[in-house]
């Protein structure tokens, strides 16, 4: 099988193309073939900065989507045919999604829905499951589902970027008011195309008096990406006991804040990283998410507010080039035909 690989840290130039032997799925573990892969920024800071164990080759990529090829000792839930994404492919492991195969633990491998796209399902690992516990860190919602989002606010920052977009459609989706922060009227306009009820441009406006317009008492969580830089806003905004849920360091490795109007409000400031939740809750993710994309309410694609950038594997570099330099939407690569 091909594989792009790298053994030692650095630029994109350490990945290379290879030839490698067609892995076996072990006991409890699921062999993919994949269709296509999702590139997230982790992809390039791990691979930038030597953050993969000791492992002396990684295939990276964590998100992809393809059909199963092959099943190992005791696996129940699987069989050879199905359709599936990926979450968590790298995580501990060597071999993720950029190559034509990969073995999986049996709990990695999520059925992908009839009638999805496997671009769709190369594009919701890291940043679906994100959102969905973003949007799940407060005291009041702890799974997703119609309905069970009803009655609050949700305000999300950065409604353009790929987490951003999917805490919007799933915050839509679980009934939920949206109010999101854009920097331009081309990332407003991807905000609106995935759902968002109201858009605030921060550059041009009061973010705080209009997000105050839409929830006088306050909004009920924010989702950030950029907690150096707003979370002055995020406080502002935020009604008493709401819940601040911080997922990235965009803007700054450090955050000062208010600490009296902070503990004043009883605010919860949640953390998050999906590579240290815990099987529990990347299960119960997986299971909303999936529901989601079921119901038709998780899309990608323009028209959804995440244009698609499709690489060839052997691109791999230019991929991993693309989403350091910023690129709006979601890099895919292109390994089989669907």
């Amino acid at each position: 099988m091909r594989a792009v690989v790298y053994s030692k840290p650095g630029p994109s130039s350490v990945l290379e193309v290879v030839e490698r032997d067609l892995p076996e799925p072990g006991p409890g573990e699921v062999r993919v073939r994949l269709v296509r892969a999702g590139v997230n920024p982790t992809d390039w800071k791990f691979r930038a900065n030597g953050l993969n164990g000791d492992f002396t080759e990684v295939a990276p990529g964590q998100d992809g989507a393809g059909v199963v090829d092959a099943v190992g000792e005791g696996v129940t839930t699987h069989a050879v045919g199905d359709r599936v994404w990926l979450v968590l492919a790298q995580s501990g492991r060597g071999l993720g999604t950029s190559t034509q195969h990969t073995v999986q633990l049996a709990e990695r491998v999520v059925p992908l829905p009839e009638g999805a796209s496997f671009d769709l399902g190369a594009s919701l690992g890291v940043p679906a499951v994100t959102a969905h516990r973003a949007l799940t860190a407060g005291e009041t919602t702890a799974r997703l589902a119609p309905g069970s989002m009803a009655g609050q606010t949700v305000l999300v920052a950065g409604g353009a970027g790929a987490v951003g977009n999917a805490a919007i459609q799933l915050a839509v989706w679980a009934g939920a008011t949206v109010v999101t922060t854009v920097s331009g009227e081309e990332k407003a306009d991807l905000a609106r195309a995935a759902g968002a009820h109201h858009i605030v441009n921060y550059r041009t406006s009061d973010a705080a008096a209009e997000i105050r317009a839409v929830a006088p008492e306050g909004v009920d969580l924010v989702v950030e990406v950029a907690l150096a830089q707003n979370v002055g806003l995020d406080v502002e905004v935020l009604r008493n006991r709401g819940t601040l849920a911080y997922y990235a360091d965009n803007g700054g490795a450090e955050a000062t804040v208010p600490v009296r109007a902070t503990f004043a409000k009883n605010l919860r400031l949640q953390g998050l990283l999906l590579y240290t939740l815990g099987a529990d809750l990347v299960q119960a993710a997986a299971e909303d998410v999936t529901a989601a994309v079921s119901a038709g309410a998780l899309r990608v694609g323009a028209e959804a507010g995440v244009p698609l950038h499709h690489y060839p594997l052997e691109e791999t570099g230019a991929a991993h080039d693309a989403v350091e330099g910023g690129a709006v939407g979601k890099v895919l690569l292109d390994i089989a035909e669907a």
